[in-house]
């Protein structure tokens, strides 16, 4: 990795936390993928993106600020790309997936806040994140209630934080009120960038991202196979690193990691013995570098074959159709692609317990896993109905409850080997 000092110190940066953020990521990182067997060829690119995670995108990013490009960061999956990339800016996720700096996020935060929303301000007030520090507005969005209200206190913290509300309800007011944010958001990238959303500029946004959305499905659909061609854990980074790569180069990288898995495939080799335990992970999202839970799971002789989550499933699932003749009708089929993500925040939520379902007979999952930080409400009170209705039909289901820090991990492995010994009987 080059030296990035001058520029770490030109964003702020504090030094010495973000010399002990990296270490820490880096170790984690070593110790959990690299010491894995058999990873495929084309993880290597995903390797070195974790390499540079903080050193060349970061100077990607500079470079397209120098060259009057914005940087818009996000939090959320309902913060439409296509959109930022019509007035060619730049899009990354903010999220943040590591105890840090709790202490300093709890004198502005509750402690019974969840382990995303402290992390986000750990890092802030750390000064150790470069993108968030790069960015030139920062999008969130009134999902739940601990994000709508963090967000009040986040605005004195950065440059420039927009707010777009969200609708609570799948109904027509719903859909109305969505489009209108999204209306007010082109306003705004407008604004800050000098540049008009065109229907050819966001024609040219809505296919980049399309194409992004298709090699991750790809990367899905080999997952059915048995045995395994690519580890949970791996096709985790490659949905983690989804959020914050150039789009155009992950979209080849995928494609050519696809490529591969589907030889291997092809020749039945696996990362895992045929017949292994497959599970699939649903719930809350998980932001780099929280990969506790999949590590535990993979360390006991199961395979996550699938992530029901915002880092997964639900931020690659539907696609924006490219049709219209005006920017109206474009933001129309933005609306409904993004109107079509089942968070918990919206009651009823019928439609995430049924691709849950869909998801276990697709990639043949002998259970699931329900994850949940703890205090995200919407997840948590949401997992008990969705736990009784999958057992209910006949698909084994442990509810898990935690956050980011590793005082749970025994408990937490002890009961996930009870549940694959479980599924191993049945």
């Amino acid at each position: 990795m080059r030296d990035y000092t001058k520029m770490w110190t030109e964003l702020g940066l504090d030094l010495k936390g973000h010399d002990a953020l990296l270490s820490v990521l880096g170790g984690a990182y070593t110790n959990i993928f690299l010491s894995q067997k058999n990873r495929p060829e084309g993880m290597k690119y995903f390797d070195f993106v974790m390499t540079e995670v903080h050193g060349l995108r970061i100077q990607e990013l500079m470079d397209a600020k120098a060259q009057g490009r914005k940087v818009i960061g996000s939090y959320c999956v309902f913060v439409p790309e296509e959109l930022i990339l019509a007035v060619d800016g730049v899009s990354v996720g903010l999220c943040a997936g590591a105890e840090f700096n709790f202490d300093g996020a709890e004198t502005l935060l509750p402690r019974n806040t969840c382990s995303l929303i402290k992390s986000a301000f750990g890092f802030k007030l750390g000064k150790v994140c470069p993108y968030l520090e790069a960015s030139d507005v920062v999008v969130g969005e009134n999902t739940c209630d601990g994000k709508k209200k963090s967000y009040e206190m986040l605005a004195p913290l950065v440059k420039d934080l927009y707010v777009m509300d969200m609708p609570q309800m799948k109904s027509e007011s719903g859909r109305t009120l969505l489009k209108e944010e999204y209306r007010k958001l082109i306003d705004k990238l407008e604004k800050v960038s000098g540049k008009k959303v065109t229907v050819e500029s966001l024609k040219k946004g809505i296919d980049i991202v399309n194409a992004k959305r298709a090699a991750v499905r790809r990367l899905t659909e080999l997952r059915a196979a048995d045995p395994a061609p690519i580890s949970g854990l791996d096709a985790l980074l490659v949905n983690q690193v989804f959020f914050y790569d150039d789009p155009v180069r992950f979209t080849d990288s995928v494609n050519k990691l696809c490529d591969e898995l589907e030889e291997r495939v092809k020749k039945g080799i696996g990362v895992f013995p045929k017949g292994t335990t497959r599970v699939i992970v649903s719930g809350c999202p998980m932001a780099v570098p929280n990969w506790k839970l999949p590590m535990l799971i993979e360390s006991v002789n199961a395979v996550i074959v699938g992530e029901e989550s915002c880092v997964g499933e639900r931020g690659a699932r539907w696609i924006t159709e490219p049709k219209g003749k005006t920017v109206d009708d474009l933001l129309n089929t933005i609306t409904e692609r993004y109107f079509n993500i089942d968070c918990a925040i919206f009651t009823p939520n019928p439609s995430r317990l049924a691709y849950i379902k869909e998801m276990n007979k697709k990639l043949k999952a002998d259970g699931v896993i329900h994850y949940s930080l703890q205090f995200c409400q919407p997840y948590i009170m949401e997992s008990g109905p969705a736990g009784k209705d999958l057992e209910k039909s006949g698909i084994p289901t442990i509810l898990l409850e935690t956050d980011y820090s590793e005082q749970d991990a025994g408990q937490l492995k002890t009961r996930i080997e009870a549940f694959v010994e479980r599924l191993h009987k049945k």
